[in-house]
């Protein structure tokens, strides 16, 4: 038993004794713990599943927006803010109140951050700087967030002291929850949610709209994973469809590594992309920890490189004769490279902690959304009337303006005056007092034009308002419109690359040279993923929904021949079928999941990417470039020992935007402008060029049009699909309307000319985003990498497009590549074996395929 005192400040000592109170010890604690447990979830650690926002962030942000430190105000030093939240709503100490404004300003914790911080706000690895010598003000995205407050959207509260209000939930414009994802450790129960794509997340919710009975396969066709501020790699599937399902699951993570010639003789892993919340200097004291307790043999040297204009650049040194290979799995394992993300999804729902999936969370924030949406129209409905209100009451006194004058001149004082205009004119109260107050200047006939034009267009208003309160699918409009308008505003293309396997060979190292010299389909998709697939079979391109990716490019060749990549600034890298990672094909199909990006098999330049693949053997009809400018040029295959070359001289500010090995010389070139012109002609009509060419006139550019595709294609069984968009929206962004046309309908033009115009843009289009003509049937692919339905190709030739529900990124056709029988690509087998044994016996294969940097 425990005695609580409560001494009297007026009283004896004798009164004293009599004011002991027992009380149970047991019974105290447990009602105190309860309600500090109470205290630390609801007013601390869990997110509002609504805002996505711990009561912290939200008393952060508001009282941001209420000191009007907006991003188009300078910043001010982040104690003001830290001060202000303190003292006003959130008595829990600065320490707490500045770790959460400077989370929300990170960009590598946040997907979207909230707030702009100017000075030290820390690293992967340390802290920040004291709040006195930090500066922020709100970052754009922030505003529509707290957009609306001012409008009724959400209740208000008092704050701890009861003398001022807060929103207990702000209006919030995109679904921060999903985007920026969540942490926090409460009594007894955490929570910890990963950041998504916004303009991922947009699409999945404007389906849901459409079709609140959508399952959850049908949801992930939008948002397929999660998307990371460090970008990396997101390795297994399985564990985010069960989080996603069950609000409870786990993935991997796994930083992104190339092989690269980091000094003149030494190759090092370079690791651009680290997982989430891992710093380089904790990879750094891992692999220390490992080399010193020669647990790890074979690295030189490890040092950070990362800088502003390279961000993360950390560079692990081999030793020679060391594989590198070998080297960065074992770092996969036994270092955070690879890390795990435990999915938590736990939020406050009505003031409960619920553990929500997907659907769920999605669900809870557009029941949010249509709640603040619905409030806004009415009190700007509310708005509108009072303001009619008051038009038409002048409307009257105007009508009758000497009637009104004699009436206040001969009234003794200001009551008496509106009660005889309310009973001369039949006039409210309201409308009375405004009469009253209008200046002189405001009675003339101007005055009532501009009147008239107010009461109409409040008239409209009011009606339009009164539609959306009435007519629920109006409303749903409305939400998924201005859902779309914040992913046009603030989303950016996916920073994280999500594989169904990682694709390594886990048994035990074999050379290169123990690998037969079989055939194989070397294959690049639209995502960037390359990959190889030995088979012999013909393959199907895109085969269906489970494909992760289309293809945008694929040569047959064998594994240990080399192969060029050609890239859009008119260069062709030469590079071994055997150095990719291999996929299995399912059901005839090929699966790039456990493909790798070119850029980390390849050192590209700065604004430099992979536009298309070249098999580099003898007989072939050889290359069709062409450019952004409308230039086109045939060049010979020539293979050079050199690491890479030229095969065009460009102009400046032009690039390539399409190159394909010929296969037939019945084949038609063709060009997709950004102004909706095509044109076609045989490729026979273009002498082939040397290297050093610049190739000659394709096609005719209008003003400030430019060339978005280039291709080639049989003339018979193809189709043209064009996606027409804003020229001014973010790429990956853009929805666009798509058409599908037979490429019958087209005609063929003389090269050097304008071509037809093959789509009609539609209200808010100005320009193809997007172009592809090839063999039918075509597939599509967003920039995830998932499946697209397009439309049959019944479209005309000048027609417009059918809306799509997500961006298009790229297309392709499930027949692409060179039909080569199986033994035709074996004896291409057999002459490559015959080249490798003459240069072994010349004593050329031991530098030639790197047996001396073997383990």
């Amino acid at each position: 038993m425990a005695a609580r005192k409560n001494r009297p400040t007026d009283e004896s000592d004798e009164d004293f004794t009599e004011r002991i109170i027992d009380v149970d010890v047991s019974s105290e604690m447990e009602s105190s713990f309860l309600e500090y447990a109470y205290s630390v979830i609801y007013a601390r650690a869990l997110p509002d599943a609504r805002d996505g926002l711990k009561p912290v962030q939200r008393r952060i942000l508001y009282s941001m927006d209420d000191m009007g430190i907006r991003p188009d105000k300078s910043h001010v030093k982040s104690a003001r803010v830290v001060g202000e939240v303190m003292g006003k709503l959130h008595p829990h100490g600065d320490t707490a109140i500045y770790d959460a404004l400077v989370r929300t300003a990170q960009s590598w914790s946040m997907r979207l951050p909230l707030v702009d911080g100017h000075g030290n706000f820390g690293s992967l690895d340390a802290g920040p700087a004291a709040m006195r010598y930090t500066e922020c003000r709100m970052a754009p995205s922030a505003l529509a967030m707290t957009g609306g407050l001012d409008e009724d959207t959400v209740d208000f509260k008092p704050n701890y002291d009861g003398k001022q209000d807060e929103p207990s939930v702000l209006p919030s414009a995109f679904p921060n929850l999903l985007v920026n994802g969540a942490t926090g450790i409460a009594v007894g129960m955490a929570t910890n949610m990963p950041p998504h794509n916004l303009a991922e997340v947009v699409q999945g919710l404007r389906h849901l709209i459409k079709h609140p009975d959508a399952n959850l396969p049908e949801l992930m066709r939008f948002i397929p994973g999660p998307d990371l501020p460090t970008g990396g790699k997101i390795i297994g599937l399985d564990g985010i469809a069960d989080a996603y399902a069950t609000g409870r699951g786990t993935f991997k993570i796994r930083a992104t590594a190339r092989i690269e010639q980091v000094t003149p003789r030494r190759k090092g892993i370079v690791v651009t992309e680290l997982p989430y919340a891992v710093g380089p200097e904790k990879i750094i004291e891992q692999v220390k920890t490992l080399v010193q307790n020669k647990k790890l043999t074979g690295i030189a040297d490890i040092k950070d490189l990362s800088d502003i204009n390279n961000h993360t650049r950390l560079v692990i040194e081999v030793k020679n004769g060391i594989n590198p290979e070998a080297i960065l799995q074992q770092l996969y394992k036994s270092t955070k490279l690879e890390d795990s993300f435990g999915i938590n999804n736990v939020a406050l729902v009505e003031g409960q902690p619920r553990t929500l999936g997907l659907k769920e969370l999605m669900e809870v924030y557009l029941a949010h959304r249509f709640d603040v949406t619905l409030r806004r129209t009415q009190f700007r409905l509310g708005k509108a009337t009072d303001r009619l209100h008051i038009v038409e009451g002048r409307l009257l006194a105007i009508v009758d303006i000497d009637d009104v004058i004699a009436i206040i001149r001969s009234s003794d004082d200001a009551g008496q005056a509106r009660e005889r205009l309310m009973d001369a004119f039949e006039l409210t109260e309201v409308q009375a007092n405004d009469i009253l107050d209008i200046p002189l200047r405001r009675l003339t006939r101007f005055s009532v034009i501009e009147l008239e034009k107010e009461r109409d267009e409040l008239n409209e208003t009011i009606k339009a308002l009164t539609e959306i309160i009435e007519n629920h699918e109006v409303l749903s409009d409305l939400v998924s419109s201005e859902l779309a308008a914040v992913a046009k505003t603030y989303g950016d293309p996916r920073r994280t690359v999500l594989l169904a396997s990682s694709g390594e060979v886990t048994s035990s190292s074999a050379t290169p040279l123990e690998v037969p010299d079989e055939p194989c389909w070397v294959m690049m998709g639209s995502a960037g993923l390359m990959a190889r697939m030995d088979t012999a079979d013909e393959i199907s391109i895109g085969g269906g929904r489970a494909q992760h990716d289309v293809i945008i490019s694929a040569i047959r060749t064998t594994s240990h021949a080399d192969f060029g990549v050609i890239t859009n600034h008119g260069r062709l890298i030469k590079a071994r079928a055997i150095e990719l990672p291999t996929v299995v094909p399912t059901a005839s199909s090929p699966n790039l999941k456990g493909g790798s990006r070119a850029g980390e098999l390849y050192a590209f330049e700065k604004g430099e990417k992979p536009i298309g693949l070249t098999s580099l053997r003898e007989g072939s009809l050889g290359l069709a470039l062409g450019t952004r400018n409308g230039v086109v040029k045939r060049v010979n295959p020539e293979v050079l020992n050199k690491d890479s070359w030229e095969v065009i001289r460009l102009d400046d500010k032009d690039e390539l935007v399409g190159a394909v090995e010929l296969t037939d010389a019945s084949h038609h070139l063709v060009f997709v402008a950004s102004d909706a012109q095509m044109l076609h002609f045989p490729a026979s009509l273009v002498r082939p060029q040397g290297r050093s060419g610049g190739g000659v006139a394709g096609i005719k550019l209008g003003k400030d049009a430019k060339a978005i595709w280039f291709g080639a294609t049989p003339t018979h069984d193809a189709v043209v699909v064009t996606v027409s968009g804003s020229s001014d929206a973010i790429p990956g962004t853009e929805v666009g309307s798509v058409k599908v046309t037979s490429f019958d309908e087209y005609p063929a033009k003389g090269r050097a000319t304008g071509g037809v115009r093959c789509h009609r843009f539609l209200r808010g289009e100005d320009a193809l985003v997007l172009g592809w003509v090839g063999p039918d049937p075509a597939v599509a692919a967003a920039g995830s990498g998932a499946a697209i339905d397009l439309p049959p190709a019944t479209g005309r030739r000048d027609g417009s497009g059918t809306p799509t529900l997500q961006p298009i990124a790229a297309v392709s056709t499930r027949t692409l590549g060179l039909r080569v029988s199986a033994d035709a690509a074996a004896e291409q087998a057999d002459e490559r074996q015959d080249e490798l044994a003459e240069s072994a016996s010349s004593g050329d294969a031991h530098d030639q395929d790197g047996q001396d940097t073997l383990i």
